[in-house]
This record gives C-alpha cells, structure tokens and sequence, in this order.
C-alpha cells in the first residue's frame, strides 16, 4: 500500500530546520506495510500545495502532510485545504474544550486566534491533538486519504501513534515488511557488489537488497514483503546464511550493532584489556570505545601522541626510527602500540600514525596516508592504508579499520 509525505513550510527549504518528520513517518509506516514512495518539502504557498496535492502517483492510497497549522497568518494549510476539497470551515466544540484546558493548565485565557484553530474543514475527520492547539485532519477523498497533522514533531508523533497508525491497522488490510541489515567492514561497495552478484541474483522474487555505504562501512539491507510473516522470516534468515561463506570475515554484525560495541563484547567475553596510542585520530578511537557502556571493564586508557616528543617520551618510540623513516610508518606505528601496550599494562593496543589533511602530504606520502598497529598478546599486525584527502573521513575511517583489526584479531 502506497503513501507519500508532503512537508509544507519554508523554514524546512531554507535550511533553517531539518525535516525529521519524514523520517520518523516513513519508519512508522514501514513498520505496518505502508510503503512511501515519495516525500516533498514544499513551501507555505496555496499554489504549491494545489500542485503536490494535484500531482499524486495514481496508486497512492495515503497522503501525509505535516506543517501549517499554526495560529499565525503565514499558517495556510487548513484554509487551502479546505478550498481544496470543495468545503468550508466549521466550529468544533469538542475541540475547542482541548484547547480551553491547554490555556487553563499554563494560566492564560484563549485567544481569538487559537479559538479559530477549532475550526475545521466540513468535510474532514478532526483529529484531537493531545499536546497542542492545531488539530489533525483526515480527509477521504475518491479512495485516497489525505492526513494533515501539526509540523511540531512531538505533537505529529503522538497523534500517528495514538490515532492514525491504529486507524490504518485496523481498517486496512496492509502486508508485512521486514527488514533485516548485514553490517560490514572493510570491503568496498563495488567489490561486495561483484562478490554477491550469483547470490543477489537468486534472491527470491519478494525480497530486495539495498547497498547502504558509508565512511568505511557497507550495510545490506534485506527487505522482505508479503501476507506471511513466518515465511518472510524464513526466508531471510536463509539468505543471510548463505552469506556468510560469501563474505564471513567482513561481517561484524547485524542491525543497529556498532563496531565499537561488537568489539567492547569480545573484550569483555574473554576477559581481555585494551589501550589505545593515537596521532592522527587525536583520541577519537579511545571516544568510540568509551561511547559504550560498560568499557571501563576493558579499556584501561590512551595516549593521545601528536607530537613525535610524545611519541618518543611517553611510548619510548625510537628517536632514530622517526627521524630515518618518519612518523607515518611501519616501524613508528609498530613501536606506538607496543610502548602503550607496556605502559597502560593491556592485553591488546591499537595505534594508529597517518597524514589525515587537508595538506602535509608528499609525494612519497599523501594525504590520506595512514599506518595502523594491533599489539596482541603474542605478535603485532601492522596494515598501511590509503584513504583519500577528507580529514574527517580519513578520521572516522582510520578508527573503523583499527576496530576492525582488532575485532579479527579477537576472532
């Protein structure tokens, strides 16, 4: 079953807000096997909302808008939609009592203009809305319904989830959509691409992938639809099994997971401790670790060593070694993991040593230049990569990669 979201207000155009509202609607909606097939963001214009509402793909059965239903001038939805589906305004006693309790909680008395807000369409359903002033509207109009809600989020969620995604649940007979994400690290998109190709290409019928790429990181989204939930289930955890001797080793978790929590784990389940030595990634890494809940059990500390006096000093890295073969390198990175390893007294040490830019690259080492070391119990792996000439990504990167060193290196 088809929907699209239009969002009406020029704050969202200019930048001036981030529409979240679609996104949340669109995982609401998903949720219950509602598809959206598109989302406009339009201006508070009565022309433009006559052409979104006009230019409809002909198989939508729900229109969600949001935004406009304010008290203020500039506020037009409810009058254009009213001239829109032919009808007129008409007071609303019940809800106009919502508003007088609103006021009557803060204090204050109703205005002439919030009591012009329980004026609704004729032809529409009202819809209560429990934290504000602006009603919902729903409007059934040749097959389509057409729901207009507050642009205020906490307002709009609270009446999709009290009253409009219950309405379409039971009056609607809509399929089940599951999703199902495969994380992975350390395999460009286009490689995994070609990898999974002969798998891909005999998924069934009702099941799509999507490749979801990001700094270092691809995730494949399975999306399953049909009218039986047990054999969508099925299904996909068929085809994810069937990964994994495809691309076993690239593979660090499954939905919501985060490296940094996969890898906390796997310290955690064999009692083992971590320390970290970072010069490009300025402490970044040893930020993500200390993100997760619980990390004090394995994540004894770092040494954040930028200047090569804090490579030398504090991890008793060769002065000889970085004056013949520079910081970025093998033999540096190799001595920052063991020396943090030492100090911080851990089972396991990260160390990370690049050129993360925007300039101090040369020929020999560019931008992007990166060298990355894991102190085991038992040996060092060291691994030089070549990022390109963003720092940030080269950062968030350069992190993903330790991480996933170390995740392997546990395995």
């Amino acid at each position: 079953m088809q929907a699209e979201i239009i969002t009406i207000g020029d704050e969202i155009l200019i930048g001036q807000i981030v529409d979240t509202n679609s996104a949340w609607m669109g995982q609401q909606l998903n949720k219950i096997g509602v598809e959206v097939y598109q989302i406009r963001s339009i201006s508070d214009s009565k022309e433009h909302i006559f052409e979104a509402l006009s230019t409809l793909h002909t198989d939508t059965k729900f229109v969600f808008i949001t935004g406009g239903l304010g008290p203020t001038n500039d506020d037009i939805t409810k009058n254009t939609l009213t001239e829109y589906f032919g009808t007129k305004l008409v007071f609303n006693e019940d809800l106009y009592k919502d508003i007088e309790k609103l006021f009557d909680a803060i204090g204050r008395e109703v205005t002439n203009l919030n009591r012009m807000q329980a004026e609704v369409p004729e032809s529409c359903y009202p819809i209560r809305n429990p934290n504000g002033t602006a009603p919902g509207m729903w409007f059934n109009e040749g097959g389509v319904q057409y729901i207009s809600m507050p642009g205020v989020p906490y307002e709009m969620k609270a009446i999709m989830a009290d009253f409009v995604i219950p309405k379409i649940i039971a009056e609607y007979d809509t399929p089940f959509i599951i999703h199902r994400t495969v994380l992975t690290q350390g395999i460009p998109e286009s490689y995994l691409a070609e990898t999974l190709e002969k798998w891909e290409g005999s998924l069934p019928s009702f099941i799509k992938l999507a490749y979801l790429p990001s700094a270092g990181t691809v995730r494949l989204r399975l999306s399953a639809r049909g009218t039986d939930e047990d054999v969508l289930n099925t299904a996909l955890n068929e085809q994810i099994a069937l990964l994994q001797p495809l691309i076993g080793d690239a593979i660090f978790g499954y939905h919501d997971d985060k490296l940094e929590e996969v890898v906390g784990e796997m310290l955690k389940q064999q009692g083992k401790t971590l320390s970290t030595a970072e010069s490009c990634t300025g402490g970044y890494i040893a930020h993500q670790i200390t993100s997760v809940p619980g990390s004090s059990a394995y994540f004894m500390g770092a040494v954040v060593s930028y200047d090569n006096t804090v490579k030398h000093g504090s991890l008793d890295v060769s002065e000889k070694d970085l004056l013949e073969f520079g910081a970025v390198s093998e033999q540096v990175v190799r001595q920052m993991a063991l020396g943090v390893q030492k100090k911080m007294n851990t089972d396991y040490a990260i160390a990370t040593s690049g050129i993360a830019g925007p300039d101090g690259g040369t020929e020999e080492k560019p931008v992007g230049t990166v060298w990355i070391a894991i102190a085991t119990p038992n040996d060092v792996i060291t691994k030089k990569f070549q990022f390109g000439k963003s720092r940030e990504r080269n950062i968030k990167k350069t992190a993903l990669m330790a991480l996933d060193m170390l995740r392997k290196a546990l395995s």
